[in-house]
Parts: C-alpha cells; structure tokens; sequence
C-alpha cells in the first residue's frame, strides 16, 4: 500500500512538473478583429456600398415583387374562375410564394444585406488573417485569445496586444495614444499621462 501511495505521490508530482514546465513556455496573445478593421483607411467605403446596395438593389427587388404581386393576384382574382384547376393550383402557389417573401421580407433584406457586407469586408479579413499568422509565428505565440473573452478587471499586458503588432506589420495608422503606449511598452518606460483640462 506504501508503495502505491509513493508510485501515486512521484507520478502526480511529476505531472505537475510537467505542467508548470509547459505554463512556461506558453505564449499568450489577444487580437481584435474589428479594431483591425477600422484602421484600413478604404473600409469607410464599405457603408457607402451597402447604402447603395440597399437603394439600388434591394429596394428596386422590393418594389418589383410587390408590383409583380399585384399583377399576378389581380389576374388570378379575375382569371382563377376559369382556370382549369392545375393551372389554378400554380397560380396560388406563386401567390402564396411571392406573400411569403413580401411578409418576411425584413429578414430576406437582412439576410442579403450580411452576405453582401461579407464580400465586401473578406478581402480586409484575409489580409488580417495572414498578418495575424506571420506575427504568431515570428513572436512565438501558442495561443491567440478574442479580446472579448478576456476578463475586464484583469489589463493583459500591451505587449501581448496581437491587433497592435498586426497593423503595425500591415502598415495601418495607428491612433496617437496608442502609439505612445506602445513606444512606452516597447522601452521600458512609462507611458506619457493624457494633458490634464
């Protein structure tokens, strides 16, 4: 029993300096995508599309299948008497196709609105992407976090700031304060306080 409870005592203890080993060698680093973003000076533009997008698409295949509806139920309304009842049948299903989009047609719009915003922002995204791997590998990051999922009452350090060294490897303007913050982090000194009012 003696021996057990040793073999047990050396394997947990060699376990756990096993794991306080690799908790040394582990690299941790956060990125912020849509911080990112906002510093490509050509993604403004963005809007400007998806507004134009809106006005010019999507309003005018509002309209169409509106008008197109109406079309089609005032003729079935004076036709269907007529019709012989497959003929009958389609029409309704087309009606009741075209009622369909018009009444859910918020979340059509919204769901076109997102793939086209998708399309507009992927080549901005791949770029970050390739950054974001040249800089893991160039500083030797085991692990990259979502800056959202880091607690708010805990500042990680500025130097571990993957969004920083990302747009500084893209060449993208960084704000003036943060620029400071970094010079400071990067030196050694303290970062230069706000000028007070």
């Amino acid at each position: 029993m003696k021996k057990v409870l040793f073999v047990c005592g050396i394997f947990a203890a060699s376990f756990l300096l096993i794991n306080s080993a690799n908790a040394q060698t582990t690299k941790i680093g956060y990125f912020e995508e849509q911080s990112a973003l906002s510093l490509f000076p050509g993604i403004t533009k963005i809007d400007t599309l998806m507004n134009s997008y809106r006005v010019d698409s999507l309003q005018v295949e509002y309209n169409y299948t509106i008008a197109d509806y109406q079309r089609k139920d005032s003729s079935f309304k004076k036709d269907s008497a007529a019709m012989p009842a497959k003929a009958r049948e389609l029409a309704t299903r087309e009606l009741l196709q075209l009622r369909y989009k018009l009444v859910n047609w918020q979340q059509y719009q919204d769901e076109l609105e997102r793939y086209k915003y998708e399309q507009l922002v992927n080549p901005y995204r791949l770029k970050l992407a390739e950054a974001l791997a040249a800089v893991v590998a160039e500083q030797k990051y085991t692990l990259v976090l979502k800056a959202e999922t880091l607690s708010p009452y805990v500042q990680p350090p500025l130097l571990d700031n993957l969004t920083i060294r990302v747009a500084q490897k893209l060449k993208l303007p960084l704000p003036k304060e943060i620029e400071d913050a970094w010079k400071a982090a990067t030196s050694g000194a303290p970062a230069p306080k706000p000028a007070g009012k």
